[in-house]
């Protein structure tokens, strides 16, 4: 399949959704409504709501259900940079090829723009019900959130902060890795198979794949910030190594991320066996996730 023009056409339809959905600068308060806008409409892949997208299709489903929903999975992405940022975490001052929130709004007014964020991608996950049943809604709502918090995202965070400056073992890295990045992009590819309504077996699946992707994503952005072009990434590189975070490279070398990279998706890709051509996007963005330049 063509991934290139598969993946831009899902990003304006996820894009245009994004405009629509969060609020205008001219409703009150405006600078707050700005400064969302501003973090979530930057140039940036989507890959989370395209692969919960791309998730709904595989079991039968059409984007239009579920692109509420996936649009809310980008807020929260958006959310967790914004507050990574920050000059108490990460102290970065370019995201996406621009100035961060904070650097452009202020720390106050981008930590308020993060906590708006989140709680509005939880709106958007519930408005699916509009048109989805509510239990499919609900069992989507508990696994988002539980990606989110103290078992997922926020948790991982708190490890790889913990662990800046010292020599973690594979185990504690792959924990980080599997709850900083890899439990939202499993919950956008199993949210996308249960409100779409796929079987048990798809669902079960599918959890497979969205965990080999997620760790397979956080390996090669942690290669990409050693080999990446700035230009490229929108972002400095080199600042992993400069924090001594817990990272592969770190601890077995760029050659042997690399490997173990190859290895996760070839694994993504087996959880998809008992899928037909409806689940070729995934495949393809399996692939594409460690072959990509920024």
């Amino acid at each position: 399949m063509d991934l290139q023009a598969y993946l831009a056409s899902q990003r304006v339809l996820v894009d245009a959704a994004l405009g629509r959905l969060l609020p205008t600068a001219d409703e009150r308060p405006g600078k707050l409504h700005e400064a969302m806008r501003y973090s979530v409409l930057a140039p940036g892949k989507r890959l989370r709501p395209l692969l919960m997208i791309a998730s709904a299709e595989a079991v039968g489903g059409r984007a239009e259900e579920v692109l509420t929903a996936a649009c809310g999975l980008e807020c929260i992405h958006a959310f967790s940079l914004i507050h990574d940022d920050l000059p108490c975490m990460d102290n970065d001052d370019y995201r996406r090829g621009r100035l961060t929130s904070h650097r452009v709004f202020g720390d106050a007014m981008a930590l308020l723009c993060g906590d708006a964020l989140l709680a509005l991608a939880f709106e958007l996950v519930c408005r699916t019900a509009e048109h989805v049943p509510y239990e499919r809604v609900v069992a989507a709502l508990q696994l988002v959130a539980q990606a989110t918090g103290t078992f997922g995202m926020v948790g991982g965070q708190v490890v790889d902060m913990e662990s800046e400056g010292q020599d973690v073992d594979e185990a504690t890295l792959t924990f980080i890795h599997s709850r900083k990045t890899g439990a939202l992009i499993t919950a956008a590819v199993v949210s996308g198979a249960l409100l779409a309504n796929g079987s048990a077996e798809a669902v079960s699946d599918l959890r497979r794949y969205g965990r080999h992707v997620g760790l397979a994503f956080q390996i090669a952005d942690d290669i990409l910030d050693i080999v990446g072009d700035e230009a490229k990434l929108g972002k400095p590189v080199g600042s992993d190594a400069k924090s001594e975070k817990a990272t592969y490279p770190r601890l077995m070398g760029l050659d042997a991320s690399r490997r173990r990279a190859a290895q996760e998706v070839a694994e993504a890709e087996a959880a998809l066996a008992g899928f037909g051509p409806e689940a070729d996007p995934l495949r393809a963005m399996a692939a594409y996730i460690v072959e990509r330049d920024s």
